[in-house]
């Protein structure tokens, strides 16, 4: 199980030997399977090919493409399980999270906001697969469907591989505003927890006395 974004930047390392076509396939595999098992950090995999287009290592265009039809792939996929079984499902089982009650309330928020719910879809973490169910059991249209969870993974995932861009262009930049911050700010922090343990001690001291 990949665990954080520096085993992922190995296992892509490790199938460039491989070929480009390996890691566009593993970046594909990785946002389809995001939506089906969450938490799987499909957003690092993103990032890491953001990293890997900025070194010249990846084709932006491709890259960007798989990334949308895995993750929309998957999206579609829970949209369609939830408008042909969804709401039968979750009213028979009345779940204690997921209630008869929480589905009618679901149908209300899609009804008036479901456009705006499913463009910001991609930045709610952690409830990304439960708002595309949402959208199904609620009978949003299909092609509205679609079309507003690409503009939100457009939206999402170009702004998470532009800013990975950015930082390995401007790496050598960023650390050294990094080393500068660092000499200025520890020694604050240094000398604001000396103070505060001095008057601690006073104050303990006083209230001793």
């Amino acid at each position: 199980m990949v665990e954080h974004p520096g085993q992922i930047d190995q296992l892509l390392d490790y199938l460039f030997a491989w070929g480009p076509v390996w890691v566009y396939a593993v970046i594909f595999a990785a946002c389809f399977i995001e939506n089906l098992l969450p938490p799987f950090p499909g957003d690092s995999f993103i990032v890491a090919a953001g990293g890997l287009v900025a070194a010249g290592r990846l084709e932006f265009i491709p890259a960007f493409l798989v990334i949308l039809v895995g993750g929309l792939g998957s999206v579609m996929i829970l949209y369609l399980f939830g408008r042909n079984h969804g709401r039968d499902f979750f009213i028979r089982k009345n779940y204690k999270y997921f209630s008869a009650a929480d589905i009618i309330r679901v149908e209300e928020y899609f009804g008036r906001w479901g456009a705006a719910i499913l463009v910001f879809s991609r930045f709610v973490v952690g409830f990304r697969s439960a708002l595309a169910v949402g959208a199904g059991i609620s009978r949003f249209g299909t092609f509205k469907t679609f079309v507003f969870s690409l503009v939100s993974y457009i939206l999402f995932a170009g702004l998470l591989m532009y800013t990975a861009i950015k930082f390995v262009e401007n790496y050598d930049v960023i650390e050294k505003w990094f080393k500068t911050y660092n000499m200025i700010i520890w020694p604050i922090l240094i000398i604001l927890l000396t103070l505060y343990i001095i008057r601690k001690t006073r104050n303990a001291r006083n209230k001793g006395s």
